[in-house]
């Protein structure tokens, strides 16, 4: 008998894996104004932040990294293109990472709890960094001779007088949590989803990257040091294990069974004749 088998059908979120939306709205809104008035406490060290820059140029020409103008100077060679590269640095970082939580929470719960866990560890990692290593970006250390783009060009999500800034913390370029962010939204996306294509998730953290150091906002360390922080903080958490079935995935309808028996078509039947040994 001819039968067709029935591959498993995707499974709908477990709902009971899903935490309640009026706590979680609550979490997410108390740990940002944590870390906005973390930030806020981390200015004024501007001296401090500028012999910092001194030193983590100095450490990265040491090391035989690129100079970061040489991705501004990429740049640089379109109007429209710097202004595009400033443009994604000012709207495409926190809506990104909203849009990917919000997914996670309605269609991979148990996901969303592990990316959200993640993301808070790094970000609370970030702002202590902020707090002991403030550090002035590159756009604004004059042995770099780099260009500040959202200033020259636009638009920008800065003050023009960085010490007295009250909108950001402009000293806190050590690690970069635009890059951050968007490493561990990939990284979620391509474990979350099954796709073919999700690798090219990875894309959007290299976007970002080119983007973060070609506007002059981060070094090269900065992108380094908060993919350290990520690295620790996945080995730290674990994605919670899927809750075990209780039943097939597949109807029992999938395997025809004969007329008249209880078991499937192709189950096989007893012997035609016993063994030599067991006749009487």
């Amino acid at each position: 008998m001819m039968y067709t088998r029935r591959e498993p059908a995707e499974r709908e979120p477990d709902a009971s894996a899903r935490p309640p939306l009026v706590r979680e709205l609550l979490l997410t809104a108390g740990l940002f104004l944590v870390y906005k008035l973390g930030r806020q406490a981390a200015n004024g060290h501007v001296d401090e932040a500028f012999h910092n820059a001194g030193d983590v140029w100095g450490f990265e020409r040491a090391l035989g990294l690129p100079g970061e103008g040489a991705v501004q100077g990429l740049l640089l060679h379109s109007h429209t293109l710097v202004q595009a590269a400033n443009t994604y640095y000012a709207t495409v970082h926190f809506p990104a990472t909203v849009a990917f939580l919000v997914w996670l929470y309605w269609r991979r719960p148990r996901h969303y709890v592990w990316s959200r866990r993640v993301l808070a560890a790094l970000t609370g990692a970030a702002l202590v960094l902020h707090l002991l290593f403030p550090l002035a970006p590159p756009r604004m250390l004059h042995a770099a001779g780099l260009v500040d783009t959202g200033q020259v060009y636009g638009p920008t999500v800065y003050g023009d007088t960085p010490a007295t800034d009250s909108m950001a913390n402009q000293f806190a370029a050590m690690p970069s949590l635009h890059f951050g962010w968007a490493l561990a939204v990939a990284v979620g996306l391509i474990v979350a989803t099954r796709s073919r294509w999700r690798l090219l998730w990875l894309l959007h953290p290299l976007l970002t990257l080119v983007v973060v150091v070609g506007t002059a906002n981060h070094y090269w360390l900065d992108a380094i040091v908060v993919s350290a922080l990520l690295a620790v903080a996945y080995a730290a958490l674990r994605l919670p294990r899927e809750p075990v079935l209780t039943h097939l995935p597949w109807p029992a309808a999938s395997f025809p069974v004969q007329r008249g028996s209880t078991e499937p078509a192709y189950a096989p039947s007893e012997p035609a004749y016993a063994p030599s040994g067991a006749r009487r």
